[in-house]
């Protein structure tokens, strides 16, 4: 699936990823390929990205924390996640 994250600065990341684990305002959740359409509010805390690659542009590659080659985090203030064809789309403070 493809998830692309979007800052008011900026896109963060968009590439093709296997999950995404979101802080929803009723408790984490994650999401895999081909999940139901969704669309929920995201409280502070940490997205965890899961991918076979990653390719982040060098500007925003600092807000990344890289937990091992194919697992890296986001910390977000707040946000909104929209889930619908096989694309995550997030917007994040």
């Amino acid at each position: 699936m493809i998830l692309e994250i979007v800052s008011p600065e900026a896109t963060l990341f968009k590439g093709e990823v296997t999950s995404v684990s979101l802080p929803g305002v009723s408790g984490s959740f994650q999401i895999l390929n081909n999940h139901a359409p969704v669309v929920s509010i995201l409280k502070k805390g940490t997205v965890k990205i899961e991918a076979t690659s990653f390719k982040f542009e060098k500007e925003v590659k600092e807000k990344f924390v890289k937990i091992n080659d194919q697992n890296y985090t986001l910390e977000i203030e707040s946000g909104t996640i929209e889930m619908n064809d096989n694309k995550v789309i997030v917007l994040a403070d």
